[in-house]
């Protein structure tokens, strides 16, 4: 499918380098595997990588400042945003509004693993519990 949403003409490049990261090492097990803050390479967002193997565990509760989008990758999650609670699979997104507490885990069977993105060059977060 084609897309033509705006004039390219209208945005020029604004002088940043493209840039590379490493997010998290495959040989590397647990459950954080990395994260990369935005400033790190010049951008916007700061993205994690989750994942574990066991059902009924995942993060903590905990809040953030800014909104957080996550994607599961593999497996499935029970996501907790503040009084709503969100079952998403492979392939599936969930929202978290800034100032909401939030935490989420693993549905089993299997492997749960997601990419969370905080929107915010840098990681700012208080644990709850």
């Amino acid at each position: 499918m084609a897309r033509n949403d705006f004039d390219p003409a209208t945005v020029p490049p604004d002088g940043r380098p493209a840039a590379k990261a490493t997010l998290f090492d495959p040989a590397v097990e647990g459950p954080w595997r990395g994260s990369i803050e935005g400033v790190a390479v010049g951008g916007a967002v700061t993205v994690l990588a989750y994942g574990n193997d066991t059902p009924g565990t995942g993060p903590r509760l905990h809040v953030h400042p800014y909104d957080e989008t996550f994607i599961v990758v593999e497996g499935r999650a029970r996501f907790f945003v503040g009084e709503t609670t969100i079952e998403a699979s492979a392939g599936e997104t969930v929202f978290g509004p800034a100032g909401v507490p939030h935490r989420f885990e693993n549905l089993g069977p299997g492997r749960l693993q997601t990419i969370d993105i905080h929107h915010s060059p840098r990681w700012i977060q208080t644990d709850l519990d």
